[in-house]
C-alpha cells in the first residue's frame, strides 16, 4: 500500500513541476517567475518530505529547512526589490 501512495505521489509531484517549469520559462511578468520558482521549490521540498517518509528517515531534513529558507528570503527579496521599483 506504501508503494501505491509513493507512486501517486510521485506522478502528482512530476505532474506539479511540469506546470511550475512551463510558468516558469512562459510566466508573462517576472513576479511570475518568481511565484513559479517559489512553488518549484515548495514541490521539490515535498518530494524530499515523501521520499523520508517512504524510507523512515530525517536525514534530508536540514536539506529541506535550507531550501525552504532560501526559497522565503529569495521571495522576499524579489518581492522588496519590485515594490522598491514602483
Amino acid at each position: 500500500m506504501m508503494q501505491v501512495a509513493v507512486v501517486v505521489s510521485a506522478v502528482l509531484l512530476v505532474a506539479a513541476a511540469a506546470g511550475a517549469i512551463y510558468r516558469l520559462g512562459r510566466g508573462p511578468s517576472l513576479l511570475d517567475r518568481v511565484l513559479a520558482a517559489d512553488v518549484l521549490l515548495v514541490i521539490i521540498v515535498s518530494a524530499l518530505a515523501v521520499d523520508a517518509i517512504y524510507r523512515r528517515s530525517t536525514d534530508s531534513l536540514p536539506l529541506m529547512v535550507t531550501i525552504t529558507l532560501v526559497g522565503f528570503i529569495g521571495s522576499v527579496a524579489v518581492a522588496r526589490f519590485v515594490a522598491s521599483r514602483r
